[in-house]
Parts: structure tokens; C-alpha cells; sequence
């Protein structure tokens, strides 16, 4: 009958094609992509630098939650002009060479990157005004020794307080330093900044941002004081900056804001050790699990210094390192 359906109709029934693009599992190569370098970041942009030219970007969708932070070399896609209004998108984070992390406290899981790529982590303190925190200055050297970067100590206000006592806490560990007063020459300081990329920490108030003003005059960086109530320093770099050094050898140094805690939870006892090859050397018989701490039984560090092959200097040096990572820093 008419108008009615039959099952025979179905033999000659098609389904329309939806038409549609076929999938690909290709992905851009980005072969017009150019490098940069992250200078600093501020609510999810990215400030680069192209062959000297100042570049805002925004980090691709395809980049998901991977992390962008100070010092990655990054590939840039877009507009690279720098002409103000611009934006230019990262697309490829290079590998980093060295990775300096924090944890907020040491119960913490998350490790938090701080600056990549940088050679040399810059200790910054005041020997008064305020107070030195030697407990602080161990954690940030147990960061150094973990992210596989250099120490330089680096204490301001010697015409405040002589340096000797608080050097003497770090001499046998070999914690190359430099003293600076306020006002005085930046030689020494430049010269062990000069031809690599330096990273400064330190709380508060101990002069950081009065010597990367000093070193980089065009920087600019706040200048803040210390309050005369709690004797602590208030925040004034909200940031990571990264500047070029003037000078012939070049360089830059990585200004970080002032920190209160720097948490270690990410950081291994095994690691550790291996910053000290003459130590790490002398435990090789140390028992499965062996921590090398003061309470370990049977740990080869005490059977060298018993032996007279190790300075009990050092091993407590480090211990008092090892000891750091659990230990409150105030």
C-alpha cells in the first residue's frame, strides 16, 4: 500500500554519512617556532626575551598544566614583536639542567618549582639587622646540594657585625662566600656572578634587592626595611626577575621574593650525600636504609672519623645539613 513502510524497503535503506574531517594524531611541529628565555611570570603571562627584545606570551592549550617558570628556555610561536598590546604563545618547554623546588613546609607532597637552568644558588644574609638565621641558610644550601647547583654565600652588613663567627659554622663544608658592607665595593660579588646564572634567596630585609639594585643599576627593584618591632624584613619583590648582567662575561642573576620557610620534604638523605663525594665514598659498608645521621648505628661516617680518615668537622657539618631537612627553621 502506499505511504506505508515494508520490510522490504529496508534492503534499500542507507544511513546519510556524516561528513566529517578525518582525525589525525599528527602534531604541529612548530617549525617557524624561535627560543626564549622566561624572564618573569605574572598571573599566567609570561615575559620572554627574544635576542634582547621584550615579548609577552601565553602558554599554549597544548602545553596543558605543564609549568613554565623562570629560566626555561622556551620555542615561541605567533607574534614576537614585542610592539605593546602583542602576544606570543609558548609551545615547547626545553629540558631544564637543573631544577631549584621548594615545598611549603615538610609535610607538603607538592614540590613547588622555583627557577630552572640556573648554575649557582646565592645565599644572601645580613649578619645583623636583622639577625642571621643559620637554620634557614642550611635549607637553602640542602636545595642547592639537591637541585645539583653551586653555593655561594653571600653576607651584607659586615659593618654592622663581624663575619667570622657565622663563616666558621660554614667553612668545613666548603661554602665558597663573599661579604659585602653597605656602600662598599661589588668586585669580588660580580666576579662570582659574572658568566653564569645565579639565583639569590634569603628572607626579608637582609639587602638582596639593595645589591641586585647595585649590580643591575636599571633593575629597579623595591628597597624594603626591616621592621624594629620583630626585627624581620617585609616583602617587597612579589616575583622571580630575571636580569642580564652588565659586563663583558655577561651573566645573569634571578632575584627571588623574600622567603619565610623553604620546605625540604622533596629532598633525600641518599641524595644529599651525594653532593659530598668524599662522605658519600666512606659509606659504601653502611647498613640497607642507613641515613647517616648522628643516631644511625653502625654508619661509616663514624667509623671514618674514628679511623682518622674523615674531619669530624665535616661530618657534622653535614649532619647538621641532614638535620635540616625536619628541623624548624626559626
Amino acid at each position: 500500500m502506499s505511504g506505508r513502510y515494508s520490510e522490504h524497503d529496508h534492503e534499500h535503506y542507507e544511513r546519510p554519512r556524516r561528513r566529517t574531517r578525518p582525525r589525525t594524531k599528527e602534531r604541529p611541529t612548530y617549525d617557524d617556532a624561535v627560543d626564549a628565555v622566561v624572564v618573569t611570570v605574572d598571573r599566567g603571562r609570561f615575559t620572554l626575551l627574544i635576542d634582547g627584545t621584550t615579548v609577552m606570551a601565553m602558554k599554549a592549550r597544548p602545553l596543558g598544566r605543564k609549568g613554565v617558570v623562570v629560566g626555561d628556555r622556551v620555542r615561541v610561536v605567533g607574534d614576537t614583536s614585542g610592539v605593546d598590546g602583542s602576544l606570543a604563545r609558548i609551545v615547547e618547554v626545553q629540558p631544564r639542567e637543573t631544577v631549584l623546588r621548594r615545598t611549603a613546609d615538610d609535610d607538603d607532597p607538592v614540590e613547588r618549582v622555583i627557577v630552572s637552568n640556573a648554575s649557582q644558588l646565592v645565599v644572601v644574609a645580613a649578619l645583623a639587622d636583622p639577625e642571621p638565621r643559620p637554620r634557614l641558610i642550611d635549607r637553602a644550601l640542602v636545595a642547592a646540594y639537591d637541585a645539583g647547583m653551586q653555593p655561594l654565600l653571600c653576607l651584607t652588613k659586615s659593618d654592622l657585625r663581624d663575619p667570622e663567627t657565622l663563616l666558621s659554622t660554614y667553612r668545613s663544608l666548603g661554602v665558597p662566600w663573599v661579604v659585602t658592607r653597605r656602600g662598599g665595593d661589588l668586585a669580588e660579588v660580580r666576579e662570582r656572578l659574572e658568566g653564569r646564572t645565579s639565583v639569590l634567596v634569603g628572607h626579608s630585609g637582609v639587602g638582596k634587592s639593595t645589591l641586585v639594585n647595585a649590580l643591575v643599576p636599571e633593575a629597579h627593584r623595591e628597597v624594603g626595611h626591616v621592621n624594629a618591632v620583630t626585627g624581620r624584613g617585609r616583602h617587597t619583590s612579589t616575583s622571580a626577575y630575571m636580569l642580564a648582567l652588565p659586563g663583558e662575561r655577561g651573566g645573569w642573576i634571578i632575584d627571588t621574593p623574600g622567603i619565610r620557610s623553604f620546605g625540604l620534604a622533596h629532598v633525600q638523605p641518599e641524595h644529599l650525600i651525594e653532593a659530598f663525594p668524599d662522605l658519600d665514598e666512606m659509606t659504601e659498608d653502611c647498613p640497607r636504609g642507613c641515613t647517616h645521621g648522628e643516631d644511625e648505628p653502625e654508619c661509616g661516617l663514624d667509623d671514618a672519623v674514628t679511623a682518622g680518615l674523615a674531619d669530624p668537622d665535616r661530618v657534622s657539618s653535614f649532619r647538621r645539613l641532614l638535620a635540616a631537612r625536619s628541623a624548624s627553621e626559626h
